[in-house]
């Protein structure tokens, strides 16, 4: 594997990655499911660190970026829901969010004759999302093994479910101006 690798190997740890963490989250060992999500969100600002930096980005590496985060934060989230730790409401809005984003980067896609090898780029308010998605994971983990007020929670939630909702407002915006775009052509 050459260094040029590293970025799209790091998504793929990632997704591997998934297993473990739900199933630690599953069995409530949660100092181990910490450890390992908090590894698994390294390698998410690495990768593109990485990519960006040595100009590795490839069309892979912008499908298996996003497909390491939603699958490894959507997995997390369900099983936090099930064993009781995050409420309905918040996995329903962000699962209704992310299957907008599939469906009109697919849409999108399609509609505009998009170039095929075009690489993928999250919005920057959806990379905001994403840290605070992950940073919300890890805080319902550690307040597991160190119990806070459940405000704070509250508020966590809410501040998610903001960025969540202006996150896919953001891309309704984006694909509104390319489809706008297109059209002027």
């Amino acid at each position: 594997m050459n260094f040029s690798s590293v970025p799209n190997a790091l998504s793929i740890l990632r997704i591997i990655l998934t297993v473990p963490v739900v199933m630690t989250l599953l069995n409530h060992q949660y100092f181990l499911a910490m450890v390992l999500f908090f590894i698994a969100g390294v390698t998410d600002a690495l990768d593109g660190w990485i990519a960006k930096r040595y100009s590795f980005q490839t069309r892979l590496g912008s499908i298996l970026d996003p497909v390491a985060d939603k699958l490894l934060l959507v997995s997390s989230f369900l099983t936090l829901y099930v064993i009781g730790l995050l409420p309905a409401w918040l996995l329903i809005l962000i699962f209704l969010r992310d299957v907008m984003i599939v469906s009109g980067t697919v849409g999108c896609f399609i509609g505009t004759g998009a170039a095929k090898y075009e690489l993928l780029s999250p919005s920057k308010l959806s990379k905001i999302n994403t840290a605070l998605q992950i940073v919300l994971v890890l805080f319902l983990v550690v307040v597991q093994l160190h119990p806070i007020q459940e405000q704070w929670a509250t508020v966590f939630f809410v501040i998610v479910a903001t960025s969540t909702v202006l996150s896919g407002a953001d891309y309704v915006w984006i694909w509104i101006e390319r489809v706008i775009s297109q059209e002027k052509k």
